[in-house]
């Protein structure tokens, strides 16, 4: 899904114009990334959690080479689903 789409169907979804719907989308995206930022968590119960994570700098390789390649620290931000959307997502399995 592009982010066009996205705008489309919340827009109809919520009966809003696009951009009413643009404008809340990016106000949650800037706010989920300004939280995570400062090292916090942004939940939404049914539906799951963003937070970051801490990647320790490692050694890799350069797969045309086979060189060594330091690979700096760094931070990523990671998405935990609830139960809720888990199960959403797979209605037959056993719980």
């Amino acid at each position: 899904m592009t982010k066009a789409e996205l705008i489309d169907g919340v827009a109809r979804t919520a009966g809003v114009s696009k951009a009413d719907a643009e404008r809340t989308l990016g106000a949650f995206f800037e706010h989920v990334t300004n939280t995570t930022k400062k090292g916090g968590k942004v939940a939404w119960p049914g539906f799951g959690s963003f937070s970051t994570t801490k990647r320790a700098a490692r050694t890799g390789r350069n797969p045309q080479t086979g060189a060594q390649v330091k690979i700096a620290a760094s931070t990523a931000m990671k998405f935990t689903s609830s139960a809720t959307l888990k199960s959403a997502l797979n209605p037959r399995r056993k719980k």
